[in-house]
């Protein structure tokens, strides 16, 4: 014997398919406007077999239903969480973004795989809706990163709820130098890797210089040393409590006698950037703030003339170079031609540009 909800979802397909076949435009609308106001009323009530006769109910009359129709039912399925999910899908599929929209940006019934496939095949409209959902996943947001247009990926950027993988978040600050609007939206994020802010501020500045002394021309000197005290707080501001420490245990290990050429290879080798350029400024004798500026470069002629005052042979300049690039994102360096390089550089040379740089930056060398 056929249960009863059963039986039911057998009646109310049979008097939709007769209305379908039928009745007019307006008698279709008008029952699409009655089955979806029945699930709304009472969607809390509906077991999982109730929620897939509406399914049924709504895949049928979707596939003769008009466009604004369907952008009606969409935005008023997507807030629900126990909304049908197979139109739900049907809904985000759809190649208008009038339809699929609302349920791309708000539906929790839509599953990973159904929004990565449309991520990687449907249009930038239908990427933007999906930067808005309230989580985005790491493989979701290399997606919308990767084949996003500005508007997107500024979306995405500025949404707290997605989560940014290391590959996302280097492809993201290199398009930030171009980008003031990025730019900031990637700045203010809290969960923005030290090593990231430091480059994002490194390139973002000179543009935000250049804005204001555009706007300004008269105050071009005083805007200019306002920007260079907010970069210092910046720089200082982003000091993180892991920070503090790495730095900590590196003059603790200097203070001993313990910090040598193989600890400092060690630490890059395990990814550590605050300890190795906190390292690397303790054997070359300079200031942690000038090591740094040169460690973020986007060349590597500042890491090879830091370790060249050091004193350091080249396989751990080659594991510091590895370091950096893993860490930033950046093309592989082409080592056979930076061992060259390194081997070439003299020790005066490298102590004459260091000192050029200190003088630059206003730094003094390390204590």
């Amino acid at each position: 014997m056929r249960s009863k909800s059963a039986k039911t979802s057998e009646n109310l397909l049979d008097e939709l398919q007769s209305a379908l076949s039928h009745g007019t435009v307006a008698r279709r609308v008008e029952t699409l406007r009655r089955v979806t106001d029945l699930f709304i009323n009472n969607a809390v009530d509906y077991s999982d077999e109730h929620i897939r006769v509406f399914d049924d109910v709504f895949q049928c009359l979707v596939d003769q239903i008009e466009t604004s129709a369907r952008a009606l039912l969409a935005d008023r399925l997507a807030p629900i969480g126990a909304a049908p999910p197979q139109i739900i899908r049907t809904l985000a599929l759809d190649d208008v973004i009038e339809v699929a929209g609302p349920v791309l940006s708000k539906s929790e019934r839509l599953d990973e795989t159904t929004l990565i496939e449309i991520a990687r095949n449907k249009s930038q409209a239908h990427l933007k809706a999906i930067s808005l959902r309230r989580v985005l996943s790491e493989e979701l947001t290399d997606v919308l990163v990767m084949r996003g247009n500005d508007e997107v990926v500024q979306s995405t950027a500025a949404n707290p709820g997605a989560q940014l993988s290391e590959g996302s978040l280097t492809d993201l600050v290199t398009r930030a130098a171009r980008d003031d609007d990025l730019a900031t939206c990637i700045g203010l994020r809290p969960d923005l890797p030290r090593h990231h802010y430091l480059r994002l501020v490194a390139k973002a500045s000179l543009s935000v210089r250049r804005k204001l002394e555009a706007a300004h021309p008269d105050l071009a000197d005083e805007v200019s040393s306002v920007v260079q005290e907010a970069a210092q707080r910046i720089r200082a501001a982003a000091m993180t409590r892991q920070t503090e420490m790495a730095r900590a245990l590196v003059k603790s290990l200097h203070a001993d006698g313990r910090l040598n050429e193989l600890q400092v290879t060690a630490f890059a080798e395990q990814g550590k950037f605050d300890e190795t350029n906190a390292g690397l400024a303790a054997l070359a004798g300079v200031s942690v703030e000038t090591a740094e500026n040169l460690m973020i470069e986007s060349r590597t002629e500042g890491v090879m003339i830091l370790a060249k005052v050091a004193g350091m042979s080249w396989p751990s300049v080659r594991a510091i170079i590895a370091m950096r690039e893993k860490l930033s994102g950046g093309s592989q360096t082409e080592m056979l031609k930076q061992r060259d390089t390194y081997e070439a550089l003299r020790s005066s040379t490298a102590q004459q540009v260091l000192r050029f740089h200190r003088m630059q930056q206003g730094a003094t060398p390390a204590a």
